[in-house]
C-alpha cells in the first residue's frame, strides 16, 4: 500500500515477478495495488544475458528502480540492475515494516471505531510512511501521537499498539529536506546534496527516503537524542549548503522534536 496511486521516477519499489519472456519480465508492484510494470532485458542485469531466467523467475520478489511512469498508458518501466544489494535489503526491510504497520492500523481502527484511512492519511501527511510513526510514538513516550491531529481514542489506541509491538534500542528522529535547483543539471546538484547529507558519524545511521520531488525524508538513528539532533542538523545543513551554493534553494523542516 502507498499514499500515491503511481510511483515516481527514481523510486525503489518492491515487485512480484508475474511473467518472464525472452525479452522482458513483467511484474506487479506490491505497494501500488498490483499495478503492472515491465523490466526490459537490458535492465535485468549488467553485461550480456544469454538466458533471462538465470537472473529472474516467476514468483520472485525483487526490488526495482522506477525509470519512467506513464499513467495515461498505464506503463511503468523498471530497472533491476540499478539496485544494489544494500538498497535491496533496506527497501525490503522498509516494505516489511510497512506491512506490519498497516496491520497495526487495522487494530487501532477497530479499537477506536474510526475508518483506517483517517489514520493512514494523518501518518502519511506527517511522515510519508506508516511505520516511522509507530517508532516515533515509542521514542517520544506517546508525544508523537498527540501531533497526528487525530481524536483522543485513536491516539490512545495507537500509543498502546506501538508500545506493545515496537522495540526501539536506539533513538530515531526524522525531518524533511526540501531541495530545489533551477539549473539544467539540477538533478546532479540534488544528488550531490543528498550525498553530502550522509556524513560518516560513529554510532549514527542516516537514511534518506524519497517522498516526492522536491521533498526527502531524513531519518537519523543514534544512541541518544543529543547525538541524533547534532547529526540531523549537520546532515541537513550540508545538503542545503550544496544546493544554495549552486544557485538553488533548500530548507530543513524538523517534524519531530526530542523528548
Amino acid at each position: 500500500m502507498h499514499e500515491r496511486e503511481w510511483p515516481e521516477e527514481g523510486e525503489l519499489v518492491v515487485c512480484t515477478v508475474a511473467d518472464v519472456k525472452d525479452f522482458a519480465a513483467f511484474v506487479t508492484l506490491d505497494e501500488y495495488d498490483g499495478r503492472r510494470g515491465l523490466i526490459p532485458i537490458s535492465e535485468i542485469a549488467r553485461g550480456w544475458i544469454k538466458y533471462i531466467r538465470d537472473y529472474i523467475r516467476e514468483g520472485q520478489k525483487v526490488v526495482c528502480k522506477v525509470l519512467g511512469v506513464d499513467p495515461d498508458r498505464g506503463h511503468i518501466d523498471l530497472s533491476l540492475k540499478d539496485v544494489n544489494e544494500h538498497q535491496r535489503r533496506e527497501k525490503i526491510h522498509e516494505w516489511k515494516s510497512e506491512q506490519k504497520a498497516a496491520k497495526w492500523i487495522g487494530f487501532a481502527s477497530e479499537a477506536a471505531g474510526v475508518n483506517r484511512k483517517v489514520i493512514e492519511e494523518a501518518m502519511y501527511r506527517e511522515y510519508g510512511l506508516l511505520y516511522p510513526a509507530f517508532e516515533d510514538i515509542v521514542t517520544t513516550g506517546g508525544e508523537a501521537a498527540d501531533r497526528l491531529d487525530l481524536d483522543e481514542p485513536v491516539r490512545e489506541a495507537l500509543t498502546s499498539i506501538a508500545n506493545e509491538n515496537v522495540k526501539v534500542s536506539k533513538v530515531t528522529i526524522t525531518g524533511h529536506l526540501v531541495l530545489m535547483s533551477p539549473r539544467p543539471d539540477g538533478v546532479n546538484v540534488i544528488r550531490r546534496a543528498l550525498r553530502s547529507a550522509q556524513p560518516k558519524i560513529e554510532d549514527v545511521d542516516i537514511d534518506l527516503i524519497y517522498i516526492g520531488a522536491p521533498k526527502y525524508r531524513i531519518k537519523v538513528t543514534a544512541p541518544d537524542y543529543k547525538a541524533a539532533e547534532r547529526a540531523i542538523e549537520k546532515a541537513a545543513s550540508a545538503a542545503v549548503g550544496v544546493v544554495e551554493r549552486a544557485g538553488g534553494s533548500g530548507k530543513f523542516i524538523r517534524k519531530q522534536k526530542a523528548g
